[in-house]
C-alpha cells in the first residue's frame, strides 16, 4: 500500500517564479505521500505567443531552476514527484515530464504525440516509453494527448508499470472518461494531473482524476480550482493481471495477430 495522488493548479504563462511559489505551498499539503503528479508544462504555462517566448521559458533537465526546486521539495518531503516542464536540450525544445525523488532527478519522458500548436514549438519525443523502478513501485509516464493512443498504455503495462502518471493540460473533454478504461484494460492505477484556467483563447478542463484497476474513478477534482488529493493505492491489485481464474490481460495477448499495427 502506498499513498499517491495529484496536484491540480493554474500555472501562469511566462511566470516560472510564481508557478514555483504556488507549487511549493501545494506540495507542502501533500506531505506524507509517496508519489505526487503535477500538470504538464507546470514551470512555464502552455499557450506560448511565439517560439521565442517558448525558448525563453525553457530549461535544462540537468541544472534548471525548476528541477532544483522540485529536487529540494522532494528531499524535504521525502517524496517522489512527476512534473511536466518545458525542456531545453541544446537547440531543441521538448514537452517533457521529469521524475524527481529525495536524491534528485531519476529520469524523464518526452511527449510522443504532440497536440495542435505544440508542433510549432516542440520536437516529438525521442526517449521511448521508459518505466522507472522506485523500489516500492514501478512508474510509467504519459503526457496529455498521449492518452488517445492505447498502444502506449499497454507498452507501459507490459514493462511492469504499477502506476501510470499522466501530467496534462487537457482541452478536449474526453480524457477523464477514457483514462479509467485504460486502467481496467491494463489493470493499472492511473493518475491524471490536469490544470485549469484560460491562457489567451485556450481553456483547460481541470477535473484531475485517479482511477483504479477496475476502471473506477477513485476521485475527480473540481474543474476550476487548486486541489491536492492523496489516497491509498494497493499495488497488489495492479500486479495481479488476472481477469478471471483463467484469463490474464498480459499472457492472453496474441502479438502475432497484431502485426498490422506496425504497418
Amino acid at each position: 500500500m502506498i499513498r499517491a495522488g495529484f496536484i491540480q493548479f493554474n500555472p501562469e504563462l511566462g511566470d516560472p517564479k510564481k508557478n514555483m511559489e504556488s507549487l511549493s505551498a501545494l506540495l507542502d499539503k501533500s506531505a506524507g505521500a509517496n508519489l505526487v503528479v503535477i500538470p504538464e508544462l507546470a514551470n512555464s504555462g502552455y499557450n506560448y505567443e511565439s517560439k521565442e517566448q517558448a525558448f525563453s521559458l525553457a530549461e535544462s533537465a540537468d541544472n534548471g531552476e525548476f528541477v532544483r526546486f522540485l529536487s529540494n521539495k522532494a528531499r524535504q518531503l521525502n517524496l517522489f514527484i512527476v512534473a511536466g516542464f518545458n525542456e531545453l536540450d541544446r537547440s531543441k525544445l521538448y514537452n517533457s515530464a521529469m521524475l524527481v525523488g529525495p536524491n534528485g532527478i531519476i529520469g524523464k519522458y518526452r511527449k510522443l504525440h504532440l497536440f495542435m500548436n505544440e508542433f510549432d514549438f516542440f520536437e516529438r519525443g525521442n526517449l521511448g516509453l521508459p518505466v522507472f523502478d522506485l523500489g516500492f513501485c514501478k512508474v510509467g509516464i504519459l503526457i496529455c494527448f498521449d492518452w488517445v493512443f492505447p498502444e502506449v498504455w499497454r507498452i507501459l503495462t507490459i514493462k511492469g508499470a504499477d502506476i501510470i502518471c499522466h501530467p496534462s493540460n487537457l482541452v478536449l473533454p474526453y480524457a477523464q472518461q477514457a483514462v479509467p478504461v485504460y486502467g481496467l484494460i491494463n489493470k493499472t492505477f492511473n493518475i491524471t494531473a490536469n490544470r485549469y484556467g484560460t491562457e489567451r483563447e485556450v481553456t483547460f478542463s481541470g477535473r484531475s482524476i485517479i482511477s483504479d484497476t477496475e476502471g473506477k474513478t477513485i476521485h475527480t477534482a473540481v474543474k476550476d480550482a487548486d486541489e491536492v488529493f492523496i489516497t491509498n493505492l494497493d499495488l497488489d491489485k495492479s500486479r495481479n493481471k488476472m481477469i478471471t481464474l483463467r484469463n490474464n490481460v498480459i499472457t492472453d495477448r496474441l502479438p502475432g495477430e497484431y502485426l498490422d499495427l506496425t504497418k
